[in-house]
């Protein structure tokens, strides 16, 4: 590059100075701590793309600049850009150094928000993270007194429970709503605590339901939209099935509660799903529970980090 970036080396005659490109990997990673300015310095850089106008923002000498990219470069033992025409580009690494960078930096902002006086935000927002498979009915109902009194902001994310978790313990998301608690141990930094059961019913249209109320019958008798494997409580539905003297007859398997209670009101079978998903058409009488499944139950869980400073929404809507 043009630019060219200069580092200190120490010698047993004194320190000397001299040049070397971004694509030299001669040197290895320090064992130190990362420098914050050192990431805020090459954030800068990343953001403007030209080492003299990333100076000219941080109010540092370009040569300075220069000196604190390249000792993050040993560090990390990767060069961080590529000279493109007259400007700077991220190299690979640099991607995957600007992505941590990203994060680091929308915490460190998080955390002067979170502890400013007495740990309140001045404009609080909570990051919801849902498995795509839960009831949206069970998150709006959960979620409806925050809406209301509009204290809060509120973002919503879905996801798989492996994608989620991880965004919990990055502090990227303040809780995970579950209908399936994942196993834990002793080094596990998240809890879990229940905030509901709901019956497990057959729910179908009248014409299909047609006032029958015998589990057995029905599951025998009609084709059946099942949730998938990964449903807390599709283990139980096989435990029951097995009980029966005729094997049942699936129509679907279904991971989207959305899709299960849709098939339903197309008439497609009877669902085998808590009633708090197909409020609505229940409350219309476009659907109709049939009966509840014996022993079936499914559970809503909240996950949440072990932390002292926790948001201050979450008391007030967990409590119970």
């Amino acid at each position: 590059m043009t630019e060219e970036i200069h580092v200190i080396t120490k010698r047993s005659t004194g320190f000397r100075s001299r040049c070397i490109g971004t694509s030299d990997h001669s040197h290895k990673a320090n064992d130190v701590m990362l420098n914050y300015n050192h990431l805020r310095y090459f954030w800068a850089v990343a953001k403007e793309g030209h080492l003299t106008r990333a100076a000219e923002r941080l109010n540092v000498s370009q040569s300075a600049l220069s000196a604190q990219i390249r000792k993050l470069e040993e560090q990390l033992g990767h060069a961080l850009f590529e000279r493109r025409g007259r400007g700077l580009v991220l190299s690979s690494a640099g991607q995957v150094a600007m992505a941590y960078c990203d994060t680091i930096f929308a915490h460190g902002e998080a955390l002067q928000r979170r502890l400013k006086d007495g740990g309140q935000d001045s404009q609080p927002v909570l990051r919801v993270g849902a498995i795509s498979t839960l009831s949206r009915n069970f998150q709006l109902s959960l979620l409806r007194p925050l809406l209301a009194d509009q204290s809060h902001r509120v973002v919503i994310r879905s996801g798989s429970i492996a994608e989620l978790l991880a965004a919990l313990e990055a502090h990227v998301i303040d809780m995970v709503l579950v209908n399936q608690v994942p196993l834990r141990d002793s080094a596990t930094r998240w809890t879990a605590r229940v905030l509901d059961q709901q019956p497990v019913s057959l729910i179908g249209t009248p014409r299909r339901v047609a006032g029958r109320s015998d589990y057995a019958e029905l599951l025998t008798s009609e084709p059946l939209l099942l949730p998938s494997g990964d449903s807390g409580h599709r283990n139980d539905i096989d435990l029951i099935a097995e009980r029966l003297p005729s094997p049942l007859n699936i129509a679907a398997e279904v991971d989207d509660m959305a899709m299960l209670r849709l098939l339903a009101r197309e008439d497609a079978g009877l669902a085998v799903l808590p009633p708090i998903v197909v409020h609505d058409e229940l409350a219309s009488g476009q659907l109709v529970e049939a009966c509840q499944l014996p022993g079936i139950v499914e559970e809503f869980s909240v996950i949440t980090m072990k932390e002292r400073f926790a948001h201050p929404a979450l008391d007030a809507l967990l409590k119970t």
